[in-house]
């Protein structure tokens, strides 16, 4: 700890651990990233915590007042938490805390903060990315070029091809829906937004137009999902909504896979009618023999937008940056309340 200056009392710094896979740990957590946390955290010395049960765990677990997590985290339940009487705040260094904060740490009122925000930023600028090379037709004419070995008429280009007044539909204000409409400001496009929870207000203050499901489809050139995978949302995209696509129109799914009725796109897309940017499928993998492997108005890539390489230090900057905040006593900038988590990813 660091020395005080006389006549002052420097605030404890809180014990934390980091509880994630060890892939995770390794990806995220650089020692520029580590070093910054243990000045404001006491941190148990690696390896980080990937499993509960064992001892080394439960004697972290009965100290730490923190706990830093990642992707591979387990579950933070009652038995856990039985072992972790003095936990306090939970700070995660990726997006979705769904897979390991519990009813019980909201129970015990466990605070909760999450780099979802810096993980939207690379989601939405993919997403961005995908909607102006569609509107230029910039894969299937690059395809076609390398074929031909010829450059084609480009006073004959049709006149649907390009970015000028096309019209974007964001399905869910969800964290990257706004940021993909944030950063679709500079062009000119229409933008319209599908989100039943959003008024018809701050839809407009965002940037927006606001829409129903089936104009939003029906009106679209690119149609861009940002729906979390819900009870609710499961199967959400129908065929008959895929079916009302303009023809050329392009579907971009970052969210999930199962949000989207997968055999009615694979039929629709088999047909030529419509054209796709998957970066999420169900299953994540498909299986070697499904038939969208092969469409060639389809680009599927290995879920990939979210954030990789040097996108992990946003991460890992967020986290040390609200671990100071909450170790200092000002709160988390970034929480998870347990009302909002039904409509989070």
């Amino acid at each position: 700890m660091p020395n005080s200056s006389p006549g002052t009392s420097a605030r404890p710094r809180p014990r934390a651990a980091l509880a994630m896979s060890q892939a995770a740990a390794a990806a995220v957590l650089d020692p520029p990233s580590l070093a910054a946390l243990d000045e404001v955290c006491d941190l148990a010395p690696l390896p980080v915590l990937d499993d509960f049960t064992t001892d080394r765990a439960r004697t972290v677990l009965a100290e730490v007042e923190l706990l830093v997590t990642g992707w591979g985290c387990p579950r933070l339940d009652e038995t856990v938490l039985d072992a972790a009487p003095r936990l306090r705040a939970v700070v995660h260094t990726a997006g979705s805390v769904r897979p390991h904060i519990t009813d019980a740490c909201w129970e015990r009122g466990i605070e909760v903060s999450s780099a979802a925000s810096a993980n939207a930023l690379p989601v939405a600028e993919y997403t961005v990315a995908m909607i102006l090379l569609a509107g230029k037709r910039v894969l299937e004419r690059a395809r076609d070029f390398r074929a031909t070995r010829r450059r084609d008429d480009w006073l004959r280009t049709p006149a649907g091809v390009g970015n000028y007044q096309s019209t974007v539909g964001i399905l869910s204000a969800s964290l990257v829906g706004r940021r993909v409409i944030d950063l679709l400001r500079p062009y000119d496009l229409r933008i319209l937004l599908h989100d039943p929870y959003v008024p018809d207000d701050e839809v407009t203050a965002l940037g927006a137009r606001p829409a129903g499901l089936d104009e939003l489809f029906a009106q679209s050139d690119a149609v861009s999902v940002h729906t979390p995978l819900l009870p609710a949302t499961r199967g959400l995209v129908s065929r008959e909504l895929l079916h009302s696509m303009r023809p050329e129109s392009i579907l971009i799914n970052t969210a999930r896979g199962a949000v989207v009725d997968q055999d009615a796109l694979t039929d629709i897309l088999l047909e030529g009618r419509i054209r796709a940017v998957l970066d999420v499928t169900d299953p994540e993998v498909l299986p070697p023999d499904h038939p969208l492997w092969d469409c060639e108005n389809a680009l599927i890539t290995p879920h990939l937008a979210g954030s990789q390489g040097n996108e992990w230090r946003r991460l890992a900057e967020l986290a040390v940056s609200e671990a100071s905040r909450w170790a200092a006593g000002d709160g988390f900038a970034h929480p998870v309340r347990r009302e909002r988590l039904a409509f989070l990813a």
